[in-house]
Protein backbone atom coordinates (compact mmCIF):
# COMPACT_ATOMS: atom_id res chain seq x y z
CA UNK A 1 0.00 0.00 0.00
CA UNK A 2 1.31 3.45 -0.94
CA UNK A 3 1.04 5.94 1.92
CA UNK A 4 1.50 9.69 1.88
CA UNK A 5 5.02 11.10 2.14
CA UNK A 6 5.35 14.80 2.88
CA UNK A 7 8.13 16.68 1.07
CA UNK A 8 9.18 20.32 1.09
CA UNK A 9 9.27 22.18 -2.22
CA UNK A 10 11.34 25.33 -2.68
CA UNK A 11 9.60 28.68 -2.48
CA UNK A 12 8.60 29.79 -5.96
CA UNK A 13 9.04 33.57 -5.53
CA UNK A 14 12.89 33.60 -5.39
CA UNK A 15 13.06 31.04 -8.20
CA UNK A 16 10.71 33.15 -10.35
CA UNK A 17 12.83 36.27 -9.79
CA UNK A 18 15.98 34.30 -10.59
CA UNK A 19 14.53 32.98 -13.84
CA UNK A 20 13.37 36.47 -14.88
CA UNK A 21 16.85 37.89 -14.22
CA UNK A 22 18.43 35.06 -16.21
CA UNK A 23 16.09 35.66 -19.12
CA UNK A 24 16.82 39.41 -19.10
CA UNK A 25 20.56 38.77 -18.90
CA UNK A 26 20.41 36.15 -21.65
CA UNK A 27 18.42 38.42 -23.96
CA UNK A 28 20.85 41.30 -23.30
CA UNK A 29 23.83 39.07 -24.10
CA UNK A 30 22.05 37.79 -27.18
CA UNK A 31 21.58 41.35 -28.48
CA UNK A 32 25.17 42.23 -27.60
CA UNK A 33 26.53 39.12 -29.36
CA UNK A 34 24.39 39.81 -32.40
CA UNK A 35 25.59 43.37 -32.75
CA UNK A 36 29.26 42.44 -32.27
CA UNK A 37 28.96 39.19 -34.24
CA UNK A 38 30.40 37.05 -31.46
CA UNK A 39 29.36 33.62 -32.68
CA UNK A 40 30.23 31.48 -29.60
CA UNK A 41 28.38 33.84 -27.24
CA UNK A 42 25.43 34.02 -29.62
CA UNK A 43 25.13 30.22 -29.79
CA UNK A 44 25.45 29.94 -26.01
CA UNK A 45 22.67 32.46 -25.39
CA UNK A 46 20.39 30.72 -27.86
CA UNK A 47 20.96 27.36 -26.14
CA UNK A 48 20.58 28.72 -22.61
CA UNK A 49 17.20 30.41 -23.22
CA UNK A 50 15.21 27.15 -23.75
CA UNK A 51 16.86 25.66 -20.66
CA UNK A 52 15.65 28.58 -18.54
CA UNK A 53 12.14 28.23 -19.96
CA UNK A 54 12.13 24.49 -19.17
CA UNK A 55 13.25 25.22 -15.61
CA UNK A 56 10.34 27.65 -15.21
CA UNK A 57 7.94 24.77 -15.89
CA UNK A 58 8.81 23.56 -12.38
CA UNK A 59 6.84 26.45 -10.87
CA UNK A 60 3.42 25.45 -9.55
CA UNK A 61 0.75 26.86 -7.24
CA UNK A 62 -0.62 25.14 -4.13
CA UNK A 63 -3.92 26.57 -2.89
CA UNK A 64 -4.99 26.58 0.78
CA UNK A 65 -6.45 23.21 1.86
CA UNK A 66 -4.95 21.56 -1.19
CA UNK A 67 -2.00 19.27 -1.87
CA UNK A 68 -0.01 18.46 -4.97
CA UNK A 69 1.01 14.84 -5.55
CA UNK A 70 4.37 14.67 -7.36
CA UNK A 71 5.43 11.84 -9.65
CA UNK A 72 8.61 11.27 -11.63
CA UNK A 73 8.09 8.99 -14.65
CA UNK A 74 5.37 7.02 -12.86
CA UNK A 75 7.12 6.84 -9.48
CA UNK A 76 5.53 8.52 -6.46
CA UNK A 77 7.92 11.16 -5.12
CA UNK A 78 5.89 12.84 -2.38
CA UNK A 79 3.14 15.31 -1.53
CA UNK A 80 3.52 19.07 -1.17
CA UNK A 81 0.99 20.68 1.17
CA UNK A 82 2.58 24.09 1.82
CA UNK A 83 0.39 26.68 0.13
CA UNK A 84 1.73 29.35 -2.20
CA UNK A 85 4.00 29.45 -5.26
CA UNK A 86 6.42 26.50 -5.22
CA UNK A 87 9.16 25.11 -7.43
CA UNK A 88 10.23 21.51 -7.94
CA UNK A 89 11.87 19.39 -10.61
CA UNK A 90 10.28 20.47 -13.92
CA UNK A 91 9.96 16.80 -14.93
CA UNK A 92 7.70 16.03 -11.97
CA UNK A 93 4.09 15.30 -12.78
CA UNK A 94 1.78 17.26 -10.48
CA UNK A 95 -1.79 16.34 -9.55
CA UNK A 96 -3.93 18.47 -7.26
CA UNK A 97 -5.95 16.85 -4.47
CA UNK A 98 -8.44 18.92 -2.46
CA UNK A 99 -8.29 18.52 1.32
CA UNK A 100 -11.50 20.49 1.89
CA UNK A 101 -14.47 19.01 3.74
CA UNK A 102 -17.10 17.80 1.28
CA UNK A 103 -20.71 16.63 1.39
CA UNK A 104 -22.25 13.75 -0.48
CA UNK A 105 -25.98 13.06 -0.45
CA UNK A 106 -26.99 9.71 -1.85
CA UNK A 107 -30.09 9.19 -3.89
CA UNK A 108 -33.16 7.59 -2.35
CA UNK A 109 -32.48 3.85 -2.30
CA UNK A 110 -35.28 1.30 -2.20
CA UNK A 111 -34.32 -1.64 0.04
CA UNK A 112 -35.94 -4.15 2.37
CA UNK A 113 -35.39 -3.76 6.10
CA UNK A 114 -34.66 -6.72 8.38
CA UNK A 115 -38.40 -7.48 8.59
CA UNK A 116 -38.70 -7.59 4.79
CA UNK A 117 -40.63 -4.33 4.47
CA UNK A 118 -39.66 -2.20 1.43
CA UNK A 119 -38.40 1.20 2.52
CA UNK A 120 -36.86 4.29 0.94
CA UNK A 121 -33.66 5.55 2.56
CA UNK A 122 -30.98 8.14 1.82
CA UNK A 123 -27.96 9.52 3.65
CA UNK A 124 -25.68 12.54 3.85
CA UNK A 125 -21.97 11.87 4.37
CA UNK A 126 -19.43 14.56 5.33
CA UNK A 127 -15.90 13.52 4.33
CA UNK A 128 -12.43 14.70 3.39
CA UNK A 129 -9.18 13.28 2.03
CA UNK A 130 -6.52 12.69 4.71
CA UNK A 131 -4.01 10.60 2.70
CA UNK A 132 -3.44 11.93 -0.81
CA UNK A 133 -1.25 9.00 -1.91
CA UNK A 134 -3.92 6.42 -1.05
CA UNK A 135 -6.63 8.55 -2.66
CA UNK A 136 -4.71 8.78 -5.95
CA UNK A 137 -2.96 5.41 -6.20
CA UNK A 138 -5.05 2.91 -4.22
CA UNK A 139 -8.37 3.50 -6.02
CA UNK A 140 -9.17 4.45 -9.58
CA UNK A 141 -11.40 7.46 -8.78
CA UNK A 142 -11.71 8.28 -5.09
CA UNK A 143 -14.79 10.52 -5.49
CA UNK A 144 -16.69 7.81 -7.36
CA UNK A 145 -15.41 5.28 -4.82
CA UNK A 146 -16.88 7.36 -1.97
CA UNK A 147 -20.27 7.55 -3.68
CA UNK A 148 -20.54 3.85 -4.51
CA UNK A 149 -19.24 2.56 -1.18
CA UNK A 150 -21.51 4.94 0.77
CA UNK A 151 -24.57 3.57 -1.00
CA UNK A 152 -23.36 0.00 -0.45
CA UNK A 153 -22.87 0.67 3.27
CA UNK A 154 -26.31 2.26 3.50
CA UNK A 155 -27.96 -0.76 1.87
CA UNK A 156 -26.15 -3.12 4.21
CA UNK A 157 -27.19 -1.13 7.28
CA UNK A 158 -30.83 -0.82 6.18
CA UNK A 159 -31.18 -4.59 5.73
CA UNK A 160 -29.73 -5.25 9.19
CA UNK A 161 -32.33 -3.31 11.23
CA UNK A 162 -36.14 -2.93 11.13
CA UNK A 163 -37.82 0.32 10.18
CA UNK A 164 -39.69 0.40 13.50
CA UNK A 165 -40.06 -1.87 16.50
CA UNK A 166 -42.63 -4.67 16.30
CA UNK A 167 -41.04 -7.33 18.49
CA UNK A 168 -39.23 -5.15 21.06
CA UNK A 169 -36.09 -4.73 18.94
CA UNK A 170 -33.42 -2.67 20.71
CA UNK A 171 -32.38 -0.58 17.68
CA UNK A 172 -34.62 0.54 14.82
CA UNK A 173 -34.05 2.88 11.90
CA UNK A 174 -36.82 5.30 12.90
CA UNK A 175 -36.58 5.31 16.69
CA UNK A 176 -32.79 5.39 17.18
CA UNK A 177 -31.36 8.00 14.78
CA UNK A 178 -28.22 8.69 16.83
CA UNK A 179 -27.27 5.03 17.19
CA UNK A 180 -27.99 4.40 13.49
CA UNK A 181 -25.86 7.43 12.52
CA UNK A 182 -22.93 6.08 14.57
CA UNK A 183 -23.25 2.63 13.02
CA UNK A 184 -23.53 4.11 9.53
CA UNK A 185 -20.44 6.29 10.02
CA UNK A 186 -18.42 3.26 11.14
CA UNK A 187 -19.71 1.17 8.22
CA UNK A 188 -18.79 3.84 5.67
CA UNK A 189 -15.42 4.54 7.29
CA UNK A 190 -14.44 0.87 7.17
CA UNK A 191 -15.06 0.86 3.43
CA UNK A 192 -13.28 4.16 2.68
CA UNK A 193 -10.15 3.81 4.82
CA UNK A 194 -8.25 2.19 1.96
CA UNK A 195 -8.96 5.28 -0.18
CA UNK A 196 -7.37 7.69 2.31
CA UNK A 197 -10.74 9.23 3.21
CA UNK A 198 -11.97 10.22 6.67
CA UNK A 199 -15.72 10.18 7.33
CA UNK A 200 -16.54 13.09 9.62
CA UNK A 201 -20.27 12.47 9.87
CA UNK A 202 -22.92 10.25 8.32
CA UNK A 203 -26.65 10.66 8.93
CA UNK A 204 -29.93 9.42 7.48
CA UNK A 205 -31.48 12.24 5.43
CA UNK A 206 -34.62 10.42 4.22
CA UNK A 207 -36.48 7.45 5.66
CA UNK A 208 -39.96 6.27 4.70
CA UNK A 209 -41.91 3.19 3.77
CA UNK A 210 -42.09 2.49 0.05
CA UNK A 211 -45.20 3.79 -1.69
CA UNK A 212 -46.78 0.38 -2.18
CA UNK A 213 -47.06 -0.25 1.59
CA UNK A 214 -47.04 3.30 2.94
CA UNK A 215 -50.85 3.50 3.22
CA UNK A 216 -51.12 0.16 5.03
CA UNK A 217 -48.32 1.03 7.44
CA UNK A 218 -49.92 4.39 8.14
CA UNK A 219 -53.14 2.64 9.16
CA UNK A 220 -51.12 0.34 11.38
CA UNK A 221 -49.41 3.27 13.07
CA UNK A 222 -52.75 5.02 13.53
CA UNK A 223 -54.24 1.89 15.08
CA UNK A 224 -51.31 1.58 17.48
CA UNK A 225 -51.70 5.23 18.46
CA UNK A 226 -55.44 4.78 19.05
CA UNK A 227 -54.88 1.67 21.19
CA UNK A 228 -52.25 3.47 23.25
CA UNK A 229 -54.52 6.48 23.75
CA UNK A 230 -57.50 4.28 24.70
CA UNK A 231 -55.37 2.37 27.20
CA UNK A 232 -54.37 5.60 28.90
CA UNK A 233 -57.95 6.89 28.90
CA UNK A 234 -59.31 3.67 30.44
CA UNK A 235 -56.58 3.63 33.08
CA UNK A 236 -57.45 7.20 34.04
CA UNK A 237 -61.18 6.49 34.08
CA UNK A 238 -60.73 3.47 36.35
CA UNK A 239 -58.74 5.61 38.76
CA UNK A 240 -61.41 8.31 38.80
CA UNK A 241 -64.19 5.77 39.43
CA UNK A 242 -62.19 4.24 42.25
CA UNK A 243 -61.68 7.66 43.85
CA UNK A 244 -65.41 8.45 43.50
CA UNK A 245 -66.47 5.21 45.20
CA UNK A 246 -63.95 5.69 48.02
CA UNK A 247 -65.09 9.27 48.63
CA UNK A 248 -68.76 8.24 48.74
CA UNK A 249 -67.97 5.43 51.15
CA UNK A 250 -65.72 7.47 53.48
CA UNK A 251 -68.03 10.46 53.72
CA UNK A 252 -71.14 8.23 53.95
CA UNK A 253 -72.99 10.40 51.48
CA UNK A 254 -75.07 7.49 50.19
CA UNK A 255 -75.17 3.74 50.71
CA UNK A 256 -75.13 1.72 47.50
CA UNK A 257 -75.58 -2.01 47.11
CA UNK A 258 -73.48 -3.99 44.67
CA UNK A 259 -76.02 -3.69 41.87
CA UNK A 260 -76.18 0.13 42.15
CA UNK A 261 -72.40 0.35 42.40
CA UNK A 262 -72.12 -1.65 39.18
CA UNK A 263 -74.61 0.68 37.48
CA UNK A 264 -72.73 3.74 38.73
CA UNK A 265 -69.39 2.35 37.54
CA UNK A 266 -70.89 1.55 34.15
CA UNK A 267 -72.32 5.07 33.77
CA UNK A 268 -69.08 6.74 34.84
CA UNK A 269 -67.01 4.63 32.46
CA UNK A 270 -69.35 5.54 29.58
CA UNK A 271 -69.09 9.24 30.38
CA UNK A 272 -65.31 9.24 30.86
CA UNK A 273 -64.38 6.98 27.94
CA UNK A 274 -66.90 8.11 25.35
CA UNK A 275 -65.56 9.94 22.27
CA UNK A 276 -68.59 12.26 22.33
CA UNK A 277 -70.18 14.15 25.18
CA UNK A 278 -72.66 11.99 27.07
CA UNK A 279 -76.32 13.13 27.17
CA UNK A 280 -77.45 13.01 30.84
CA UNK A 281 -80.86 11.69 31.85
CA UNK A 282 -82.24 13.33 35.01
CA UNK A 283 -84.01 10.92 37.38
CA UNK A 284 -86.79 12.88 39.11
CA UNK A 285 -88.13 9.89 41.02
CA UNK A 286 -86.72 7.88 43.89
CA UNK A 287 -83.34 6.19 43.86
CA UNK A 288 -84.98 2.79 43.58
Amino acid sequence: MITEKKIQAKSGIPMLLLFLLLIIADVALLIFAGKNKIAPLLVTCILVLPVIIVMMVGLFMVNPNESKVLQLFGRYVGTVSDSGLRWANPFYGKKAVSLRVRNFESGQLKVNDSAGNPIEIATVVVWKVVDTAEAIFEVDDYESFVHIQTEAALRNLATAYPYESHNDEKITLRSNPQEIATLLQKEVQDRLTKAGVEVIEARISHLAYAQEIAASMLKRQQAQAIVAARTQIVAGAVGMVEIALEELSQKQIIELDDERKAAMVSNLMVVLCSEENAQPVVNSGSLY
